[in-house]
């Protein structure tokens, strides 16, 4: 009896259309992040366990799977390899390891997949594409990185055309000075910060009650009130902490910092509308040290953030002993085109890859197809060749499903008259073209 063929839960399988939108999203990720000079890395699906998990903590590791040969191990000990389960930490042993060859700042770029044991549930995946950048620095990392962030990611969701979107930004120091402001002491920080972070995904008398568990309920309100003041309007949330700045050095580092990381990402051609202060945003990942980013479908804010990053202070310091901080910004490649299909924001009618099919009329005549699909891929036209000597009938209906747009003829007739026959499939229409201006009939039907 055969197996059911079937994929384990928490994947993403594509058909071809559905698989040419992904990628082609994946090439505008790509093309923007290069348009900015950052350099590509790719790094091995699996890491020794002892770097892999050195940074983790008990959660994260319950999540990772570990890869071990057959027999290779005795009960009890653990494997020596394990799937990686982001793209920071692959990232931190790379640029501790090769720390001497690299050119500093580093800026690198990583489009890999990244593998999680989540939960079956819709929306999360156990294998997905993970797009990051990253600028790293030896010592120190001067702010100017940070407005360059924003700037990358509005150029690629401004060319995916998924509709208006906004990037938030916020400083982690300033919201520990507010934090030290109102009292609070710093080893309750972490937690306070981890709940402000479900400001917008949760009703704020709901977070209001849990931060007020963690202090007292006017500290919890005092707190919304200063996070929650002048939304959407930048400015205004700027002049308001100028003017309540609190004696602490926090506070005043972090308003400098996000005041300049707000003024030059703006000078980078960032629109204010698409780029707002939000103090609300912290980032749940205790690592971030300054800014940090969220970016939402201003129609979609249901789908939650749709990139997020910020600033931390050391990289590697878990692998190396020198100081390397960075700024970095991360999409969820799958689980946002997985969205995006859900909600018919991406189109996937594009079938073909192909953009001329060189049908087979005439057995005798195999070798003249040959030869045209080779001077058209010579010219960077995308050509398929129908390799049986099926009924033509057959052949033009495979054409037409293909979805590429121009079928080629050339039967004794033709040949004998120099001439080819092309079928423009969408328009169900024949144009008949000198064989020797072929090429370039061709290039302007498609737009070439």
């Amino acid at each position: 009896m055969p197996v059911q063929p079937r994929t384990p839960q928490g994947v993403l399988e594509l058909l071809p259309a559905q698989q040419i939108a992904f990628q082609r999203m994946l090439d505008t990720i790509r093309r923007n992040f290069e348009l900015f000079g950052f350099l590509p890395i790719e790094t091995p699906v699996f890491e020794l366990t002892e770097v892999l998990l050195t940074k983790t903590g008990g959660e994260t590791e319950k999540q990772v799977y570990f890869v071990q040969s057959t027999g290779s191990l005795k009960q009890g000990d653990t494997p020596e390899m394990a799937l990686r389960f982001d793209l920071t930490v692959p990232l931190a042993r790379y640029v501790a390891q090769h720390e001497h060859q690299l050119n500093f700042p580093f800026r690198r770029y990583q489009i890999q997949r990244v593998y999680r044991g989540e939960r079956a549930q819709k929306g999360r995946f156990r294998e997905f594409y993970q797009c990051d950048i990253d600028v790293i620095g030896k010592d120190s990392l001067p702010l100017g990185y940070d407005a360059e962030v924003p700037a990358v990611i509005h150029g690629i969701f401004s060319q995916l055309a998924f509709g208006p979107f906004t990037i938030y930004i916020n400083n982690r120091k300033l919201l520990r000075g507010l934090l030290e402001s109102l009292g609070l002491t710093v080893d309750k920080h972490a937690d306070v910060l981890h709940e402000v972070d479900r400001l917008g995904k949760m009703e704020r008398a709901e977070v209001e009650s849990r931060i007020a568990a963690l202090c007292d309920a006017p500290t919890a309100t005092r707190l919304i009130d200063l996070l929650t003041m002048h939304k959407g309007d930048s400015r205004g949330a700027l002049a308001a902490l100028r003017a309540f700045e609190p004696a602490n050095a926090n506070f005043k580092e972090g308003l400098v910092e996000l005041e300049q990381v707000y003024v030059h990402t703006l000078a980078l051609g960032v629109p204010p509308a698409a780029l707002q202060i939000n103090l609300s945003i912290a980032r749940g990942l205790d690592y971030y040290t300054g800014t940090v980013y969220e970016t939402f479908l201003d129609d979609h804010p249901k789908l939650g953030s749709i990139c997020s990053g910020g600033r931390y202070a050391d990289l590697a310091g878990h692998y190396t002993k020198s100081k390397l901080p960075g700024v970095g910004i991360s999409i969820g490649a799958t689980r946002l085109f997985a969205q995006l299909i859900e909600l018919n924001l991406i189109a996937t009618d594009t079938r073909s890859i192909a953009q001329v099919v060189v049908l087979n009329v005439e057995a005798a005549l195999a070798s003249e197809y040959l030869h045209i699909a080779s001077a058209l891929r010579a010219a960077g036209i995308n050509t398929e060749v129908y390799g049986a000597d099926d009924k033509l009938g057959k052949q033009m209906k495979y054409a037409d499903r293909s979805g590429a747009p121009i079928a080629v003829l050339l039967g004794s007739r033709e040949r004998d008259a120099q001439q080819v026959k092309l079928k423009l499939l969408r328009e169900n229409r024949e144009v008949d073209v000198p064989r020797a201006d072929l090429v370039a009939q061709i290039g302007q039907l498609l737009g070439a």
